[in-house]
């Protein structure tokens, strides 16, 4: 059952939730779009613990009465009214574990879109080859999330593959359920470019940003050095004719973003300066998160074949996430988008560790 401290807490979130609904009808709130925006996210948030709090009290009321008819109730009532006690305490304990999970601190990110960077790491064009394996598994599971996708830049290599390309995730839950992608991915079977039949070892990294959005990461023009090009490879009649590929350096950091996709310099421009501020954004939350706790290693580390999170191994049809060891035998699965199990095992995993105090 819950304690006394996180019942004045449920209570305290309960009465805000009814300040938040008094706002979503106030006139002054709902003819500005920044307070109404931030109004309708906190009432999102406040939703499933207050209902579930609810809940958790009835069955606490339901409880209380029961055991008061137990005390003067007939012989053949008491077993009636001992199943009813039994359910209620079962039901409370049950709601009392949702809250737990409810009330675990929420990710800053949680509402945010992401935007996905491929690239292939160790193995020469075989790692290009899984970069895109690795784009399309994604690019499947957005479809069966209900997702929407858009490339906001690519780089292909030789046979194919992708030497990087970088996409916009947009939908519901997209950070919580991408979040944990991020880092080396390892592969092991036979090349298309082996011609012996032996299996190989390569590896790409992924790196998972939220997106960021303007008034969260302001850009200065002083900071920023902006360079003009010619694309090169695929895009049409205007490749190699134009100046409309653009690298951007953020002078401060050092940070290069460089985007050739589209004909126009100026989108090409626009999508540099989205995926600019998605890299400042994770770059400054990392930098509270190291001050606040020993900083982890990085999601892309090396990018070498023995730092993993996970491995791909196609004679054993394997999929094997290494930080919760988990092995499922479903890699044609995995691999046509049905990431849920993996997904729910790495969420269930941070939740557990939230609970017990580890992170």
């Amino acid at each position: 059952m819950l304690d006394r401290p996180v019942l004045d807490r449920l209570a305290a979130l309960a009465e805000e939730h009814e300040d938040v609904i008094a706002r979503l009808g106030d006139p002054r709130v709902l003819s500005d779009q920044r307070a109404l925006r931030s109004a309708s996210r906190r009432h999102k948030e406040l939703e499933s613990i207050v209902g579930t709090y609810r809940q958790y009290e009835r069955a606490a009321e339901d409880l209380a009465a029961a055991r008061e008819m137990l005390h003067e109730a007939s012989a053949e009532d008491r077993d009636m009214l001992r199943a009813e006690i039994e359910g209620a305490e079962a039901t409370m304990a049950r709601l009392a574990d949702e809250l737990r999970v409810l009330l675990l601190p929420r990710d800053p990110n949680d509402d945010k879109n992401v935007i996905v960077e491929i690239r292939g790491a160790e193995g020469g064009e075989e790692a290009n080859l899984f970069a895109k394996d690795l784009y399309e598994m994604y690019a499947r599971y957005a479809e069966r999330m209900g997702w929407k996708l858009e490339v906001l830049g690519s780089d292909p290599s030789p046979m194919s593959g992708f030497n990087e390309v970088t996409f916009l995730v947009k939908g519901d839950g997209v950070w919580s359920r991408m979040k944990h992608e991020g880092g080396p991915h390892r592969v092991q079977r036979v090349p298309e470019t082996e011609s012996q039949g032996r299996i190989h070892t390569s590896s790409a990294t992924v790196t998972v940003l939220p997106e960021a959005e303007e008034i969260e990461v302001k850009l200065d023009d002083r900071d920023l050095k902006v360079d003009v090009y010619r694309s090169t490879g695929p895009g049409g009649q205007s490749v190699n004719t134009t100046d409309s590929a653009v690298r951007i350096t953020h002078l401060p950091t050092g940070i290069v973003v460089a985007m050739q996709d589209e004909k126009s310099q100026i989108q090409n421009r626009a999508k540099a300066l989205q995926v600019l501020r998605a890299r400042l954004l994770k770059r400054e939350q990392d930098r509270h998160a190291a001050e606040l706790s020993e900083q982890r290693r990085g999601q892309i580390g090396g990018g070498g074949r023995s730092e993993k999170i996970r491995t791909y191994n196609y004679k054993e049809n394997r999929v094997s996430d290494h930080r919760i060891n988990l092995t499922t035998y479903n890699l044609n699965k995995v691999l046509l988008g049905e990431l849920d199990e993996i997904v729910d095992a790495l969420i269930a995993d941070e939740r557990a560790r939230q609970l017990s105090g580890e992170d």
